[in-house]
């Protein structure tokens, strides 16, 4: 079953979601939660989906980059970003419970924010403690991508969406994104609007 997924100006997208007991996860009413969300994520198609996304506002939230969604990045920016697939998994009760102060920074988008993307500093590595759909603990040290998905994620479960921590004057629609930025590294983007001479459609 696919999900409606709230956008940006619903009221469940900026409240803290609840904690969820261990009893509650192992719940039928949760594990066909789990299912539906993995459904929608997939079908969106996303990296990632958190509770408060599908009108739901419970500490949960499941994960997953593809292979396939990698084919649009050259093996450079693959590289630069430490981007690799990473397994379908489930975190529940997340804690961020280390991260380092290096602020990488590239663009983002958000399911729930839909036909935008902006630059958005993140740490480069977080450790994170919490449940899986089993109600075991568990931890993870993520490093590059891995780290801003957990980041996002864990955003949308105290109510914050990544427009909060964005670079405003990057933010650009898909198609802008790809007609203009997507090949230019961060560094370039960043100098070119903060100076306002992100012109480049207008040269021809």
């Amino acid at each position: 079953m696919r999900l409606q997924i709230a956008q940006i100006g619903e009221e469940v997208l900026r409240a803290p979601a609840n904690e969820l007991s261990r009893e509650e996860i192992l719940s039928a009413k949760i594990q066909e939660l789990i299912e539906h969300m993995r459904d929608t994520m997939r079908n969106a198609p996303g990296v990632g989906l958190a509770a408060p996304q599908v009108g739901v506002a419970l500490q949960l939230a499941v994960i997953e980059d593809r292979e396939e969604y990698h084919k649009k990045l050259s093996p450079a920016q693959l590289s630069e970003r430490q981007r690799q697939p990473i397994s379908f998994h489930v975190i529940i009760n997340p804690r961020i419970v280390s991260a380092d102060n290096a602020g990488l920074e590239y663009f983002e988008g958000c399911l729930s924010v839909t036909g935008f993307s902006a630059i958005v500093p993140r740490a480069r590595t977080v450790a994170v403690e919490y449940l899986n759909e089993h109600a075991e603990s568990k931890r993870v040290d993520a490093v590059g991508w891995y780290a801003r998905i957990l980041q996002h994620e864990i955003d949308h479960l105290a109510g914050v969406l990544y427009v909060d921590r964005m670079h405003t004057r990057t933010l650009t629609t898909l198609e802008n994104l790809e007609h203009y930025w997507k090949d230019l590294p961060t560094s370039e983007v960043l100098a070119k609007l903060k100076s306002g001479l992100g012109n480049r459609g207008l040269q021809g």
